[in-house]
């Protein structure tokens, strides 16, 4: 009987085992949840990257002054999945202001040939970005790649011209690493972080 019971329970126990190895101590069990505990476990440092933003003018992707600095990719002529996350956007850059937290937002399109100024501009207006405190924004082409494989930002062009995508909004602390990665609409948990990140 006991020749019998003994290894399914010994293959449970090394496939448990190897589960728990494989999923960080059973934490994380998608590979956006992997990526997630990776990016809080070993921040990583964020490049001296200029964008071009809705104004012409060039912003920094790196924070100044101690600021911390929320960065989502989007493309401004999708029709969904970046107009809710906007609105998400919109609701915590709102309640930022409300508690005197110092953050500023980036949209940052991951289609900078069609995403022009002028674009940028429209998509901006119909979020009501005001370009200080939040702004849209396009890298240099050269660029981008390296943005994308920084942040896991996985992009894939769909047959309607449009791109399938994974949206978050992504944390670069004070100190310049990308430290968070959130749901777009996890707007308590993103102001509980700042609260407790600010200086």
């Amino acid at each position: 009987m006991l020749a019998r019971v003994l290894p399914p329970v010994l293959a449970a126990i090394a496939g448990g085992g190897i589960l728990w190895q494989a999923t960080d101590g059973a934490q994380a069990f998608t590979s956006e949840a992997a990526r997630r505990l990776d990016v809080v476990q070993s921040p990583r440092k964020v490049p001296e990257v200029l964008l071009e933003d809705m104004t012409s003018r060039q912003v920094p992707l790196l924070p100044q002054a101690g600021e911390v600095v929320l960065v989502e990719f989007i493309y401004t002529v999708c029709g969904d999945i970046c107009q809710i996350a906007a609105a998400d956007f919109a609701e915590i850059r709102d309640r930022l202001q409300a508690h005197g937290v110092t953050a500023r937002l980036l949209s940052v399109s991951f289609d900078p040939e069609r995403d022009t100024p002028e674009q940028m501009s429209i998509y901006g207006d119909a979020h009501q970005a005001d370009s200080r405190m939040w702004t849209v924004a396009r890298p240099d082409q050269r660029d981008l790649p390296g943005l994308l494989d920084l942040f896991g930002v996985t992009v894939i062009p769909d047959e309607w011209g449009g791109f399938q995508h994974n949206a978050a909004i992504h944390m670069i602390s004070s100190d310049g690493r990308f430290s968070a990665v959130f749901d777009t609409d996890a707007v308590e948990a993103v102001l509980a972080h700042l609260r407790g990140v600010q200086p």
